[in-house]
């Protein structure tokens, strides 16, 4: 057998060769296409984690700005609105090794009921519930007894391997403090600025409140909605760059933008007249039995609003807990409404100011009115045989209106209507201003010129009432009402709101001649309640029928009373609307009492000497 031929050493080096330079071969397309991968297609990623380690991005929260109320009989201020820090208390249920003593400690402090639900398996049957495990049958839980506060923090600081669990928001300081003196395990907190409203019955309506949503903290209704940007100020950043321990690179980037916190607000609201008129309001919603109501109170001089209260009212502390959002809304701006005879001496004026009439223009009243297929009737039913026109307002007559109006014309009535700001916004600094509507008035058909003339048929706001009465009030002259008497900004600077006169609706000589005529109507006529002992106030009744898919309803009216006093020298003009009076219905023993009951106080508060 001839003998095999042995490989060459060479071969075999050649192999192992080949087999080394193909294995660096791959080797290095594989670190290449990692390479690839990590710095071309996974860029964005780990330049983020980068950024995450050593960048550091703060947003620095503005303060909001605090809203003031004033004493005007000493000038003393006062905080009505503003930040309180606030605690937020949680806990870390697994390092908490006595529950029960823990939350019955807690409990306590924070004004929980105490009180164990009998028997002890129903609690069981809440916490499956709590926990999401449905283990019972529906019906079972719907008539499970309610459990105590106390027993529902048992329940959550008893999860041996919980790492977190809410316990509080908005905690006063004075109740985290007692907290903390027992030096409970498990237990934390962390301190949240919180919009505050510490004066009580001030009226949530014209202040509103502050949310929080997902975007960020927003200023709703009244003035923190109205004054939003200008309360809550620029927030500001902080973007710098950080080594592996958090301290800043001192060649690093390193951007930063302080936080300008946001203006005071100093309204030309008096406290002690606030407070007085919101509670004597409320009392008056309640003794009559009535929807809601409102009152406007304004100085006729310089359109300041003095008082402004809603009934029913809400907590801006609490604003979430109403149960009608519609609560929200300012009656004496947002709720426009048939006002009725109120409007009857703006009418009066424009005729007198034309010339249509004098206060001792006499018609004849023979109780009703046919205009077209419409019967037009005195609220009395009555006939009043031969009139002047200040009875006519002393009555609170509608056939001598549509007098008044024929004399005049619509045309003029209308336009008087508009002069003295109806169909128009105030111009009232606060959220949610509607502006009424007097469009019937456009028709050109007596029809609706007669019921205009008497205050039907046309919509309108209490404010726009006040400011109308304040320009006869004023001599003629009408004034924008406004609620903010100054802005201060964080620099020191303090801009002053300046009355700002709108019009000049009528003569001087009309508007003294229009009041005399209304200080007659509380002298003579139907409202007498709404005088005050020694003093000569002028002022005008209107009970309207509140309208209703069908025509009117026959069942509810709205109370409308409007003033002003001194006659002398008008310190004040006062617009109080109850919303559908059950007790009695008319204005003359609803909305007139409360008028005088505010105005009385108002000129001993304001230390009017008597006039009589």
């Amino acid at each position: 057998m001839p003998p095999r031929k042995r490989k060459s050493t060479k071969t075999r080096k050649d192999w192992r060769f080949n087999a080394l330079r193909a294995f660096f071969f791959v080797f290095a397309g594989l670190l290449v296409f990692r390479l690839f991968t990590l710095q071309v297609v996974n860029a964005g990623f780990y330049a983020s984690l980068a950024s995450g380690q050593h960048d550091v991005y703060k947003e620095l929260i503005a303060e909001r700005g605090t809203i003031y109320v004033k004493d005007w009989k000493d000038d003393s201020e006062y905080a009505a609105a503003t930040n309180e820090a606030r605690a937020f208390i949680y806990a870390e249920p697994r390092k908490i090794e006595d529950p029960e003593y823990t939350a019955l400690a807690i409990a306590k402090i924070l004004g929980y009921e105490i009180e164990i639900t009998e028997p002890d398996d129903v609690l069981d049957l809440l916490l499956d519930e709590i926990d999401g495990e449905e283990t019972v049958p529906v019906e079972e839980a719907e008539v499970a007894p309610e459990f105590s506060e106390y027993e529902i923090l048992l329940e959550r600081l008893s999860k041996e391997n919980d790492p977190y669990e809410p316990i509080e928001r908005h905690v006063p300081e004075s109740t985290l403090d007692k907290i903390l003196e027992l030096e409970l395990d498990g237990i934390y907190y962390i301190l949240e600025d919180v919009r505050s409203y510490p004066e009580v019955n001030m009226g949530g309506h014209l202040f509103g409140f502050v949310s929080n949503t997902n975007e960020g903290i927003y200023g709703q209704y009244g003035l923190e909605g109205y004054y939003n940007d200008f309360l809550d100020g620029d927030n500001g950043f902080l973007d710098a760059q950080t080594d592996s321990v958090g301290r800043w690179i001192g060649v690093g980037r390193r951007e930063f933008e302080a936080a300008k916190d946001g203006g005071d607000l100093l309204l030309t609201i008096d406290r002690t007249i606030q407070h007085a008129a919101c509670r004597k309001l409320q009392e008056g919603v309640e003794r009559y039995d009535a929807d809601g109501g409102s009152v406007v109170i304004l100085e006729p001089a310089t359109g300041r609003v003095i008082a402004m209260c809603g009934a029913p009212d809400f907590d801006p502390n609490a604003y979430n807990e109403v149960e009608d959002v519609a609560v929200y809304n300012n009656d004496a701006i947002f709720t426009a409404y048939e006002p009725g005879s109120v409007m009857k001496a703006l009418v009066m004026a424009g005729a007198i100011d034309v010339g249509a009439v004098t206060p001792s223009t006499t018609y004849v009243d023979t109780g009703e009115e046919e205009i077209e297929e419409y019967t037009i009737r005195n609220s009395d039913l009555k006939s009043h045989g031969l009139q002047t026109m200040t009875q006519v307002l002393e009555e609170s007559l509608n056939t001598g209106m549509i007098f008044v109006m024929r004399q005049m014309t619509g045309l003029v009535m209308t336009r008087y209507y508009e002069d003295f700001g109806f169909g128009t916004l105030s111009g009232i600094d606060l959220d949610t201003e509607v502006s009424g509507t007097i469009e019937s008035l456009y028709k050109d058909h007596e029809i609706y010129y007669a019921t205009g003339s008497y205050g039907q048929g046309i919509t309108s706001t209490p404010m726009q009432i006040a400011a109308a009465y304040g320009a006869i009030a004023n001599g003629g002259w009408l004034m924008q009402p406004y609620v903010v008497d100054e802005k201060r900004y964080t620099d020191g600077t303090v801009e002053h709101m300046s009355p700002r006169s709108v019009r000049q609706v009528l003569d001087k000589t009309t508007a003294t001649t229009i009041g005399a005529m209304l200080v007659s109507v509380i002298e003579n006529g139907h409202a007498g309640l709404a005088g005050v002992d020694g003093y000569y106030i002028a002022g005008k009744t209107g009970t309207a029928q509140v309208a209703d898919s069908g025509g009117y309803s026959e069942d509810l009216t709205n109370a409308t009373f409007v003033g002003f006093g001194p006659i002398e020298n008008p310190q004040f003009v006062m617009v109080v609307k109850i919303e559908h009076p059950r007790a009695t219905p008319w204005a003359a023993d609803t909305a007139a009492p409360i008028f005088g009951e505010i105005a009385d106080f108002m000129l001993d508060y304001l230390e009017i000497a008597p006039s009589r």
